[in-house]
């Protein structure tokens, strides 16, 4: 596998990898375990986001989101 890599993403990457005491293939691979396993919830946040962009929530379902926050953080020992 050939891939380009700008050169200031490579450079910060090669310092991590020796950092970490890596080899450059290892590196990707663990890359491309996080990316594939970040997938799912990308495509959830995705449709989340869609569906308020189909039907935002109301002025009154802010207040009363508001509100619940408000009372439930109240609760709470800081």
């Amino acid at each position: 596998m050939t891939v380009c890599i700008p050169d200031g993403l490579f450079r910060a990457a090669e310092r991590v990898r020796k950092a970490s005491g890596k080899s450059r293939s290892a590196m990707i691979q663990d890359a491309l375990r996080h990316w594939l396993d970040s997938q799912p919830n990308t495509t959830i946040v995705r449709k989340y986001e869609e569906g308020y962009r189909r039907k935002p929530e109301g002025s009154g379902e802010a207040r009363a989101a508001r509100a619940t926050a408000v009372h439930l953080l109240s609760t709470e020992d800081w």
